[in-house]
């Protein structure tokens, strides 16, 4: 009776990584509250070996976190790092074809709420979650914010003074701005956070006077478009990314960048696939991220974190954060709004 019972206390503790795509099996991982839940998912990661991610992160910035997840738990992250619609269309493209390779997803909240939606993630309840601003933890948990892409505006210091520089989006009207200003061509969300805030009717008709009188030119990806301000090909860019053009900065580049009113912020983060094949490292990769050591690293590679313990770089400048739930209920509208107005206006 003894060597029956360890043999299946064996299969008991074995049963949740045999059927690791079974949802229900992933759910009780992520949502267990016990006093061992720590020990139990780095036990169980490290049983698994490895997790696959699916990121809209950088390379770069990735291989600093992964780098350290590793050391620390000795588990394997496999990464494969598209645009954030990119990784929205794999995994319900994987999924469709009954095909379940990741186990976590990390990009920015409209897609990840995307996800949401096709069923494709799992509620997990962390500890980590008090940690966070509460804009970053939605009720369903079914995904959370670890950092925010803060949009700001960066110009080539070498061609713009810094007391030259725009004060409000009103001041882009001037003739001076006249094929000097540059735009990132998949920022919708941003335009109708910044629109809604000035008020519809009267935003929309500055940027359409803007795009007329002075252009915007737009360029694809949020990286490059930085790379050309200190190029000095785009001397002043609407959209880029805060993080990105600090760390240009500092390496050297002629680069400066600010925010105007409405500074607006789009929270990225990660969830944990509800079919996850390895959903103990999964979800010890999910508490990684926003506990105190990931949110530390986010913060020294430049990041806006999400935690309430870490001071921002950008101090008590209010943000205006993109409502991903409602970006998703009227995107055929901005989209359309966008395309008409910045990325392809009629002559």
């Amino acid at each position: 009776m003894r060597l029956f019972s360890l043999a299946f206390l064996a299969l008991a503790l074995a049963a949740p990584l045999a059927h690791a795509t079974d949802p229900a099996a992933v759910a009780a991982i992520a949502q267990y509250e016990g006093a061992d839940r720590t020990q139990r998912l780095i036990e169980g990661a490290r049983r698994e070996g490895s997790l696959t991610l699916y990121t809209s992160l950088t390379v770069e910035d990735m291989a600093v976190i992964n780098a350290a997840f590793e050391k620390k738990y000795g588990v394997k992250v496999k990464m494969w790092r598209a645009g954030a619609d990119k990784v929205l269309q794999r995994m319900v493209t994987e999924a469709r074809g009954n095909r379940f390779d990741v186990d976590v997803a990390e990009a920015s909240t409209p897609a990840l709420e995307s996800l949401r939606r096709e069923k494709l993630l799992a509620a997990v309840r962390s500890p980590h979650h008090a940690d966070l601003m509460a804009q970053a933890v939605p009720a369903h948990r079914e995904w959370v914010g670890s950092r925010m892409n803060v949009f700001v505006h960066a110009y080539n210091t070498s061609q713009i003074r810094k007391e030259d520089a725009p004060a409000s989006y009103q001041d882009l009207l001037d003739p001076k701005w006249k094929g000097r200003l540059g735009i990132e061509s998949a920022d919708e969300d941003w335009f109708a956070t910044v629109v809604s805030e000035l008020g519809e009717e009267k935003g929309l008709k500055l940027f359409r006077d803007i795009s007329a009188t002075n252009g915007i030119s737009v360029r694809k990806g949020h990286t490059l478009l930085t790379n050309l301000v200190a190029s000095g090909e785009v001397p002043f860019a609407l959209t880029v990314y805060n993080f990105t053009a600090e760390q240009l900065r500092e390496k050297g580049a002629p680069v400066a960048w600010y925010v105007m009113q409405p500074a607006v912020a789009r929270v990225n983060g990660l969830a944990v696939a509800a079919r996850a094949p390895h959903p103990h490292a999964a979800v010890l990769y999910y508490e990684f991220m926003i506990s105190d050591e990931g949110q530390q690293i986010l913060a020294r590679r430049d990041f806006v974190t999400t935690s309430t313990r870490l001071p921002s770089p950008l101090g008590k400048t209010p943000l205006r954060l993109v409502d991903a739930a409602l970006m998703l209920d009227e995107n055929e509208k901005w989209t359309r709004l966008y395309e008409e107005i910045i990325v392809k206006p009629k002559k």
